[in-house]
C-alpha cells in the first residue's frame, strides 16, 4: 500500500504526521494541506484506463480504491457562446461532492477511526454517508435546521446518524468540530480536509482530457467553502507545472449577494475575510459560508489565476435554474449560481465551463420572489 503524506498547516508551517486523525493544525486550528505534489500522467497514456476519477492516479494520494462507486468522468455539454456546463451532478450521490467524499471514505478506511462525523448543508453529509455505507464505516452527519427533507432522507437512508442542530451552517460546523476533537473520530470535513480538494482537483483533469489537453480561458466556480475552486487550482498547478498546458485559465468565483464575505474581501482588496457577515436566508443554501475557514487560500488562488468574483441575486439564481432546466439540466438553486453570473454575457467572448454541482431532485425548484 502506498505511504500517506504528510499534512502540515499553510499559515503556520506546523506539520502533521500521516495516519494521524488530528483535523486541524494543533496550535492555530487551521485547516491542513497534504505534502504532496504530484506529476500528472500525459494525455495519451489515459486511453485505456478505469472509466472513473481513479483513472488519474498519479495525481491522487490514495491509490487502489475499495470504496469507489464509478464517480467522476461526468459529461461536458455546450450551453451558448463557448460555455459549457460540466455535469457532475451524474453522480452516484447526485452531487460533485462524491469526488471529495471518496476519498475521505478511502482514508477513513485506513485509519480505522471508531467513528466518522460530517457537517453539510446536505450534499457533502450524503456522499459521505454513502461512501461510509460502503467502507462500513459508522457515521455522523450534522446539518443545520431547515435542510432539504430528501436530502436528510438520502443520508439516513445510507446507514448514518442524522442530527439536526438548531441553528445555521457555522453552528451546526462548530457542534461537529466539538465531536471530532474526539481521539478516535475521524472528522470527515470537506473544509477542514485536505484529501477532499484533491478528490475535487478531477474535475479540472477531466475537463483537460474531454477538451483535448486544453482548459478554457475561464473556469467558473461557486465559492462557500471553497473546496472545487482550490481543487480547480490544485489541479491548473499541477498540470501547468508538468508543461502539460500553456496557460493558466482564470477562476471566476461566484457567491450569492446575500452571504458573500469572499466577494466583500475581494472588493477590498485584502488577503482575508475583511467583516463579519452575518448569516442571512439564500436560495444558495450550498454555498451560504459566512466564514469558510481557508478564505486565505481562496482570495490568493482566485488573484493567482488573474481571476475574480461575482455575486448574484436571488431573482438572478431562480431565474437561471428555470433556463437550465428549459435546456434539459435541472439542478438544485445553489449549482445555478455560475450559470446566473454569466449568463447574460459577463464573459464576452470567453470560452468557459461552469459546473453543475448538485441535482435538482435533492430540493426541486426555488420559489417565486411573490410566493
Amino acid at each position: 500500500m502506498t505511504p500517506l503524506p504528510d499534512s502540515f498547516c499553510p499559515t503556520d508551517g506546523t506539520r502533521v504526521p500521516a495516519g494521524s486523525l488530528a483535523w486541524c493544525c494543533p496550535l492555530c486550528r487551521g485547516p491542513l494541506d497534504l505534502d504532496f505534489s504530484p506529476t500528472p500522467a500525459p494525455l495519451k497514456s489515459l486511453t485505456g484506463r478505469v472509466n472513473s476519477l481513479w483513472r488519474y492516479a498519479e495525481v491522487l494520494p490514495l491509490a487502489t480504491p475499495s470504496v469507489s462507486l464509478g464517480e467522476g468522468r461526468t459529461p461536458l455539454v455546450a450551453l451558448k457562446d463557448g460555455i459549457s456546463a460540466k455535469l457532475d451532478y451524474l453522480m452516484p450521490t447526485l452531487s460533485f461532492k462524491d469526488r471529495g467524499a471518496v476519498m475521505l471514505a478511502e482514508l477513513a478506511l485506513r485509519l480505522r477511526p471508531s467513528r466518522v462525523i460530517a457537517d453539510s448543508s446536505g450534499n457533502a453529509g450524503t456522499a459521505v454517508a454513502a461512501y461510509c455505507a460502503r467502507a462500513a464505516l459508522p457515521c455522523t452527519v450534522y446539518v443545520p435546521f431547515g435542510t432539504s427533507s430528501k436530502k436528510l432522507e438520502q443520508i439516513g437512508a445510507h446507514g448514518a446518524r442524522v442530527e439536526v442542530v438548531r441553528g445555521r451552517r457555522e453552528a451546526t460546523a462548530a457542534v461537529a468540530r466539538e465531536v471530532a476533537d474526539d481521539p478516535d473520530a475521524f472528522y470527515a470535513s470537506h473544509a477542514y480536509n485536505p484529501y477532499f480538494l484533491h478528490g475535487t482537483k478531477t474535475y479540472v483533469h477531466e475537463l483537460w482530457e474531454d477538451l483535448g489537453g486544453r482548459l478554457p480561458q475561464v473556469l467558473v466556480v461557486p465559492a462557500g467553502n471553497g473546496t472545487l475552486l482550490l481543487g480547480a487550482a490544485l489541479a491548473v498547478a499541477e498540470l501547468y507545472g508538468a508543461g502539460l498546458l500553456d496557460r493558466r485559465p482564470a477562476l471566476w468565483a461566484v457567491q450569492a449577494a446575500a452571504v458573500a464575505p469572499l466577494a466583500a474581501a475581494w472588493r477590498a482588496d485584502a488577503d482575508d475575510l475583511v467583516e463579519e457577515t452575518p448569516a442571512a436566508d439564500t436560495l444558495a443554501e450550498g454555498i451560504a459560508i459566512p466564514r469558510p475557514p481557508r478564505a486565505r487560500q481562496i482570495l490568493r488562488a482566485v488573484r493567482d489565476s488573474g481571476g475574480t468574483f461575482l455575486t448574484v441575486t436571488e431573482d438572478q439564481i431562480r431565474h437561471a435554474q428555470l433556463d437550465l432546466a428549459s435546456r434539459g439540466l435541472y439542478v438544485e438553486s445553489t449549482s445555478a449560481v455560475c450559470w446566473a453570473a454569466v449568463r447574460e454575457g459577463a464573459l464576452g467572448d470567453r470560452t468557459a465551463v461552469v459546473p453543475l454541482c448538485g441535482a435538482g431532485l435533492k430540493s426541486g425548484l426555488a420559489a417565486s420572489s411573490g410566493a
